[in-house]
């Protein structure tokens, strides 16, 4: 396999994501992100301080629960792993107190997930890991992560093959319904015009 390949694979599934963005006062601006079943996510944000504006942090699931909510604070870090396959949102929430002009702020972002999330250093330091240890660690939950990637996408072409699948004998069968209907319509409508004309004597 080509090195440019393989490096392509360790970009793509080690969840490397940095962002800044601009946040208007009274505003709310949200970062959506698709994660896995039983993958760590972090985070690390810092926001510039503006006297009488207030910034609040949370990151909810479709269902609704929070999983992180930091009020009032410009500058922090956050961790949580995911039960199941979800779009994660993590929203800035930005709050202007009376008698002040509101002014943007300039979030800036770094989030980690899946491998890049986890802390191998800490993790050698606790298993008394030698450095060659730790890389060839780094490197096997690096290569499980891409497997469990690929599986993933090989189940999602197989529901979408057989939703093409399934939608193609529907189309098939509504046609075929719709082209009775026409020739029942058309029967009749010659059956109909047949008598109309007898009864008026323009045909035997």
């Amino acid at each position: 396999m080509s090195p440019f390949i393989i490096f392509g694979l360790l970009m793509l599934f080690s969840g490397l994501e940095g962002l800044m963005l601009e946040l208007q006062p009274n505003s709310r601006r949200c970062l959506k992100e698709e994660v896995h079943k039983d993958v760590l996510v972090t985070g690390e944000y810092e926001i510039n301080e503006i006297q009488g504006q207030t910034i609040d942090i949370q990151v909810t699931d479709t269902k609704g629960h929070v999983l992180v909510n930091h009020e009032d604070k410009n500058k922090g870090k956050f961790a949580f792993t995911t039960d199941e396959y979800d779009v994660f949102e993590l929203c800035f929430i930005s709050k202007v107190q009376q008698g002040y002009h509101g002014q943007a702020h300039e979030v800036s972002i770094f989030i980690k997930t899946g491998v890049e999330a986890k802390n191998y250093e800490g993790l050698g330091d606790a298993a008394q890991l030698k450095p060659l240890e730790i890389e060839l660690k780094r490197l096997e939950d690096l290569s499980e992560s891409i497997v469990q990637a690929f599986a993933y996408m090989r189940q999602r072409e197989e529901d979408m093959r057989n939703t093409n699948e399934s939608t193609n004998s529907r189309v098939f069968y509504l046609s075929v319904f719709s082209m009775l209907c026409l020739v029942g319509l058309a029967t009749w409508q010659v059956i109909y015009l047949r008598q109309y004309f007898k009864s008026k004597k323009l045909i035997e």
